[in-house]
């Protein structure tokens, strides 16, 4: 039995109706479930991975693509999942074309914004002399998912911060009338704060933002 085959026998097996219609609702009917909550579709899946260690550790970027070709969230989830944990300061050049791949499709906060902190944000921090490239490509593209990965990827950067790239972004995108960037805006710099606060005190105050980011940026200011 391969990777994919345990995980859909397990997740076959435990599928709960009713928790999949809650699942389906909550992310506005954009994906079907099978129900698992979260702990324990993670209790499947780390079987899974114990039992097809080898595989994974050879393969683990194509079960990536195989699993989000799959209809269930719970795959893409599981994608995700493995990559954060496999690619972890492994990985290659070419892994920037899979992280974009997963980005732009079955696109939701819920895959993207882990996507961007752990996946954009461990590549470039890997590859830093990426990041202009990267970045620009993404902020430049007409899906705004692409233009919320490079206002996130730097959340777990902390006292690493490129700040001249965060205030960079932020200003490139105050004027959008998304919902999902206005929000990252402000989460960007709300966790920026609790590095810098006085610098993203005197950028918000003295930066044009929605009110959105404005009021998520400060929250713990």
């Amino acid at each position: 039995m391969t990777f994919i085959q345990e995980l859909t026998s397990g997740f076959e097996a435990n599928t709960n109706a009713e928790n999949a219609l809650y699942m389906h609702n909550y992310l506005r009917g954009l994906f079907t479930f099978y129900g698992l909550k979260t702990n324990d579709r993670r209790v499947i899946f780390k079987e899974a991975c114990i039992n097809h260690k080898n595989e994974i550790k050879s393969d683990c970027r194509n079960i990536a693509r195989a699993l989000y070709t799959k209809e269930k969230r719970d795959y893409h989830y599981c994608a995700v999942e493995l990559l954060t944990k496999e690619l972890k300061n492994k990985f290659v050049k070419n892994d920037i074309h899979l992280i974009e791949f997963l980005i732009i499709n079955h696109s939701w906060w819920d895959t993207v914004d882990t996507i961007a902190k752990y996946l954009a944000g461990g590549y470039l921090q890997q590859f830093p002399e990426e990041t202009t490239a990267v970045i620009n490509r993404f902020s430049n593209s007409d899906n705004m998912w692409l233009n919320r990965t490079a206002i996130l990827f730097q959340l777990g950067y902390k006292k690493d911060t490129n700040q001249a790239i965060l205030f960079e972004q932020c200003l490139k995108h105050k004027d959008s009338k998304e919902f999902f960037i206005q929000k990252a805006i402000g989460w960007a710099l709300r966790e920026y704060g609790k590095t810098n606060p006085d610098a993203v005190r005197k950028f918000v105050t003295t930066t044009a933002l929605k009110p959105l980011s404005t009021r998520e940026a400060l929250k713990n200011l």
